[in-house]
This record gives structure tokens, C-alpha cells and sequence, in this order.
């Protein structure tokens, strides 16, 4: 039988939520089993569509990887009205590809004083310096979910070469601005704060900014390739 006989691919069919009770006040509803683009769209958009319907007695609605946390007021609406309306949203068609998304550009200065652990990432992972930065500017990123600090992104999927574990020892201090690994994952340091993630370059752009009328620079949903540079611009 040709190729051109052949039927086209059925789609996966969508796991129905699963809700797991986060005390009295609020449910997490998972969406699927492991890290996916196609699952992290789905968060997206039971998110967006939850946010749409304004429903009375949400309180909070926090995405992850792969679930969506639901905070509510159990005085303004009862735990199982509310888990029927979340059903609902999750099982509308609409497709995923409309969900809004802007892809950026992020120049990084690699190693030296920049990536004090780009040298012993490239020693773990057996390739050289060079090659990890080739790597690593290589994929177009999608941004998972925003956390840990204001405006830091959770991007994946970093390629499985460079997947290396969180640091042994956490750093007390990672200075803002700095770009991060560990394990499938990169990120960008939008703070100076603690950290466990191994850094290997930093970026001039200023991911969070109070003062602008979106103060996170980039959005769960997001693409962003990084672009390496070699000098700081003045």
C-alpha cells in the first residue's frame, strides 16, 4: 500500500483531567504525565479559558508543567460546581494553535566571568566549551512556566547531550541576568537570588521590570533562541 493510500495519523486523544486535592482551599489539575509542549499548551488554555469565564470564588490560578493549580473561596463556590466548570473548559475544541505567543532573541556572553560553569558542564557532558554553546543556542525554546522568582522562565527542552543535574551545592548569590541548566531545562535569572542551576553565560536584557506595563518580559507559551555574543556592548 503507496503513501498516498494511507489514512491520516489519529491524534492522541487528550488524558481527562485528574484533580488531586491541595487542602480545603484548592485542586491541582494535571493534564498529562510527563514534560510536553502539546501538554503545556493544554495548561495554556484551560488557564485562558478559566480566566475568560470569571468565575466567582477563584482566587488564583497558577500553571505548571503539566497541571494547573486552582485556588478558590469554598464560602463562594462549592469544591464540585467548581470541578464541573473545569471539566467544561477542558474539554471545549478550540484548537491549540491560537493560543498568542511572541518568540525573542536573547544574546549571551558565554563562559569566563559570564559562565563560571560552562568549562565544567563541557567536562561532564564530554564535549568542548564550543560545542555546549553550539548546543544550546541550537533548539527554539518554549517557555513552560514562569516561577521561582518574578519574571524567571522555565524553558525546555534543553538537548538531552547537555542535560546535566542541578549543582551539588546551590550558590547563595547568582547575579542577575545570569543563564542557567540542569537537566532538560534552561532559564534566565531575572533577579539576583540563590540558585542550584548551572551557569554558563549571562544576558544584558532585563526580563522583569516593575515599572512596565507587562513587567515580565517574556510569557508561558513563549519562544526564545538564544544567540551568542562576544563582547559586552557599551
Amino acid at each position: 500500500m503507496g503513501p498516498e493510500s494511507r489514512g491520516a495519523a489519529t491524534p492522541p486523544i487528550p488524558a481527562a483531567p485528574r484533580f488531586r486535592l491541595m487542602g480545603d482551599r484548592s485542586f491541582l489539575v494535571e493534564l498529562g504525565e510527563v514534560i510536553a509542549p502539546d501538554i503545556n499548551r493544554r495548561v495554556q488554555q484551560l488557564m485562558q479559558r478559566l480566566q475568560q469565564a470569571r468565575l466567582p470564588g477563584v482566587v488564583e490560578l497558577a500553571p505548571g508543567y503539566r497541571s494547573l493549580l486552582v485556588v478558590f473561596d469554598p464560602l463562594r463556590i462549592a469544591p464540585g460546581d467548581l470541578k464541573a466548570r473545569v471539566l467544561e473548559a477542558a474539554a471545549r475544541p478550540d484548537p491549540l494553535n491560537a493560543l498568542p505567543a511572541k518568540r525573542i532573541t536573547v544574546p549571551v556572553f558565554y563562559g569566563g566571568e559570564y559562565g563560571p560553569d560552562l568549562e565544567a558542564v563541557a567536562d561532564e557532558v564530554g564535549l568542548a566549551p564550543e560545542e555546549v554553546i553550539r548546543l544550546h543556542t541550537e533548539p527554539i525554546y518554549r517557555v513552560y512556566m514562569i516561577g521561582f522568582t518574578p519574571g524567571y522562565p522555565y524553558m525546555g527542552e534543553l538537548p538531552e547531550a547537555l542535560a546535566v543535574p542541578r549543582r551539588s551545592t546551590p550558590r547563595t548569590r547568582v547575579p542577575k541576568g545570569s543563564v542557567g541548566i540542569a537537566q532538560r531545562q534552561t532559564g534566565i535569572y531575572p533577579v539576583e537570588s540563590p540558585g542550584g542551576w548551572h551557569i554558563i553565560g549571562w544576558t544584558p536584557l532585563e526580563l522583569f521590570d516593575p515599572t512596565r506595563r507587562m513587567p515580565a518580559l517574556v510569557e508561558m507559551g513563549d519562544q526564545v533562541k538564544f544567540e551568542a555574543v562576544r563582547a559586552v556592548e557599551t
